[in-house]
């Protein structure tokens, strides 16, 4: 069955593709997202700025024929007013500024994509499930469950990843690099997510509730072994009597009576 990807034509993925940005946080994933994507909208105002700019002494620079150099840090680009746009990354300019909540963009086109989060508009449809989406890379993400494709690889372990940000964080394992601070104790994680969850041990909070007996737990994992207690699942399997457990640390537990291992060892 065939499956198209939309692609991103605009004039600021090109400049995205020319001037690289370095991922340093999955949060920061969705303002890059708001950076590369952009509307037709912004690449006819693009190519009209192209033809009205005055070139600006000191900052742009006749490389040859067709490229123009940032004085900056010497990356290039084809034209005056892609140079100009990737500019703002050492000046901070942000001129368009969302009327709703007052966050700031460097791109019109972010402006308007960012607008989505407001109005609750996502274009971008699945075909084979129907589910919606606001920025074509997460329709593009999202196409890859389909497909199976995982274009992203590990250089360490030959891991692949369906999207760079899982990659990003899959590399932390490599590197122990670990980002995120816990303010209460110290400790440290590789992911926001991992520290938004130890935080409940401080805060107390448990937002996942069971509709069955009113129970509450931290996290949704804990909530969704606890259902089987409801259900009566019990998915994990003795291979060697078939007998099933609900939890796979009582299926372990349950292996030392046919090994003989004794789990753990009185001192």
């Amino acid at each position: 069955m065939k499956m198209a990807f939309i692609k991103e034509e605009s004039e600021d993925v090109k400049i995205e593709e020319t001037f690289t940005v370095k991922q340093e946080d999955p949060q920061e994933q969705t303002d890059l997202i708001e950076e590369k994507e952009g509307s037709k909208e912004e690449e006819h105002h693009v190519k009209t700025e192209e033809k009205t700019h005055l070139q600006t002494d000191g900052i742009l620079k006749r490389r040859d024929k067709n490229r123009f150099t940032c004085s900056q840090c010497g990356k290039s680009s084809a034209s005056k007013s892609s140079l100009k746009i990737h500019m703002r990354i050492h000046t901070g300019e942000k001129p368009f500024t969302c009327t709703q909540c007052g966050k700031s963009f460097s791109l019109s086109s972010s402006l308007y994509n960012h607008m989505r989060i407001h109005t609750g508009e996502k274009p971008f449809t699945c075909t084979q499930c129907g589910k919606n989406f606001g920025y074509t890379s997460h329709f593009n993400h999202h196409m890859r469950i389909h497909t199976g494709e995982k274009p992203f690889t590990c250089t360490q372990c030959g891991k692949s990843f369906s999207c760079s940000t899982n990659l990003y964080q899959h590399m932390m394992i490599h590197t122990g690099e670990k980002p995120f601070t816990c303010t209460q104790c110290g400790k440290s994680f590789s992911q926001s997510s991992h520290l938004n969850l130890h935080m409940r041990i401080h805060t107390g909070e448990k937002p996942f509730t069971c509709t069955q007996c009113g129970k509450s737990f931290s996290c949704s994992s804990n909530l969704y072994q606890h259902m089987r207690i409801h259900t009566g699942e019990k998915p994990f399997t003795c291979t060697q009597c078939g007998k099933s457990f609900n939890h796979s640390s009582s299926l372990n537990y349950h292996r030392t009576i046919h090994t003989g291992k004794k789990s753990f060892i009185c001192t």
